[in-house]
This record gives structure tokens, sequence and C-alpha cells, in this order.
């Protein structure tokens, strides 16, 4: 998944109005193949991001997964696992290990509002995040709050990234097996 100028800000699985039906299924496909990929076995993620000055950071989780768990994923609403972070962007994301995914149309997250709908994107929202690579494409400094794609611990929650990319592979331990 990466995240860039998007023709629509992501809405909804179902492909509700206000979203774009490509990002939509596009949502759907990739958690349904992340998941397939990632009970194969034991996998790392790399996020890499670059903000409108051109700095870059990146930040690496030795466990990786999605819905490793589930037996029936789907209806689990793909469960993050991520664990072992390294990097230089802090790390933004394992506040959100053991979330479902939600969207506008699958509210999984733990707040009374639905944080996809509420920040705009679709994310493993907790109550809501401190991370959004699924949010609107905002070109940098914003004056609205956190509904960007956003990585809080590295930019703050008014910045919206000009890039960011989240790669998967098998881990070095499985490699060498």
């Amino acid at each position: 998944m990466s995240a860039g100028p998007p023709s629509q800000t992501p809405g909804s699985i179902e492909g509700h109005e206000n979203s774009s039906p490509r990002l939509c299924y596009d949502s759907q496909e990739r958690l349904k193949q992340i998941h397939a990929l990632s009970i194969q076995g034991n996998y790392e993620l790399r996020i890499d991001m670059e903000d409108f000055e051109n700095n870059t950071a990146y930040a690496q989780y030795g466990t990786f997964g999605v819905g490793l768990f589930s037996v029936d994923p789907d209806d689990d609403g793909y469960p993050l696992t991520v664990g072992d972070y390294t990097g230089n962007a802090g790390d933004s994301l394992l506040k959100h290990n053991g979330m479902k995914f939600t969207t506008k149309d699958r509210d999984n997250d733990h707040s009374e509002n639905n944080c996809a709908s509420f920040y705009h994107g679709a994310w493993w929202y907790r109550n809501c995040h401190t991370s959004n690579l699924n949010g609107q494409y905002l070109r940098g400094q914003h004056t609205s709050y956190a509904d960007g794609i956003e990585w809080s611990s590295w930019t703050g929650w008014q910045y919206s990234l000009k890039y960011a990319e989240m790669k998967i592979r098998p881990t070095r331990e499985a490699e060498s097996k």
C-alpha cells in the first residue's frame, strides 16, 4: 500500500457515495491479499515516508501480520499485528496493534465516533490514531486536525505527508530456513 495523490478520499469497503469505488475495492482486496501472504510465515514491515521538504524517515517492525489469528478475517476485521519497532520516524503504529481495520461503513474502532469518517481515511484505528496513512492528501502543513496522511511521531497531527509506502517481506529467520 502506498499513499500519494489519490483521486478521492478513501471511504468505504462497500463503495458508498463520496468514496472511490476503486479505493474501496482495493482496500478490501489488499487486506485479503496481505492476510493470505502474512499467514504463510513470519513477515516484517517497513514504512518509508517523505515530507514536502524532501526529508525522509522510516519505521520498521520486525513482526507484522494481518488477521494472523482469525478463522474468518473478513468477519474479524483483519486485525493488525505489529511489534519490534526500529527506525527514525518514531513509533506511530504500535498503538494500533490488535486493532481491526475501520472504514466509513465498517466501524471497528474503540471510539464513540467512527474514526474513518471523522478523520477521512481507513485504517486500523483504536481511539482514534497515531498514524493515518490512508488519510487525505493535504500537501503538507494543514489547519485541520489529524485527517491527512499522518505519522504523528515524525510530523505531528497537522502535517500530511507527500509519500508513504508500506512494504513487507519475510523475516531474515524465515529466509534462512
